[in-house]
């Protein structure tokens, strides 16, 4: 019952603040062209982002990559294994993965702002495996959860704001 209340929490941290951060953005009513509004599509309003083409298909890679990682997270997190969580989140997503992901080729491509959304993820992903660690000293799950919500925040901010071509 704790797990289900856990990931109840966690589930509802990470809306909040992917929420938060795509309304902190300016990019909530800015919808991409999958939502409909009044059965009329949106016109997607995100920033347009051109990379060469070799590296949008790396780039989507790492990022279904970044996908399945949170989550085999999530699975870790019901399972009561918040370490190998934080490990996954580290080698993955986190300051760790940087060179895994050939973050410096594909970061001279992107607006500052993209940057910055990846570099949040990434620093928010090693807290995260941080916060995970301690969960087995503390006991406490409640911080790696909320440092799990960053992660994602990252991610929704990105996403609403950005796409390739």
């Amino acid at each position: 019952m704790r797990a289900i209340l856990l990931l109840a929490v966690a589930g509802g941290v990470m809306l909040s603040a992917g929420f938060a951060v795509a309304q902190h953005q300016g990019h909530l009513g800015k919808a991409d062209h999958s939502h409909m509004e009044h059965g009329a599509p949106v016109a997607d309003t995100r920033e347009f982002v051109r990379f060469p083409p070799g590296l949008v298909e790396h780039t989507i890679a790492n990022m279904r990559d970044h996908l399945l990682a949170l989550q085999q997270i999530n699975e870790a997190l019901a399972a009561g294994e918040p370490e190998k969580a934080g490990k996954i989140a580290e080698e993955r997503l986190g300051m760790s993965s940087l060179r895994l992901h050939g973050a410096a080729e594909v970061a001279k491509y992107m607006p500052q702002g993209m940057q910055e959304a990846g570099t949040s993820m990434h620093k928010a992903a090693s807290r995260f495996a941080i916060e995970a660690q301690n969960v087995g000293v503390t006991g406490e799950m409640k911080p790696a959860l909320g440092a799990l919500g960053q992660v994602m925040a990252a991610c929704v901010g990105c996403h609403a704001g950005y796409r390739l071509k």
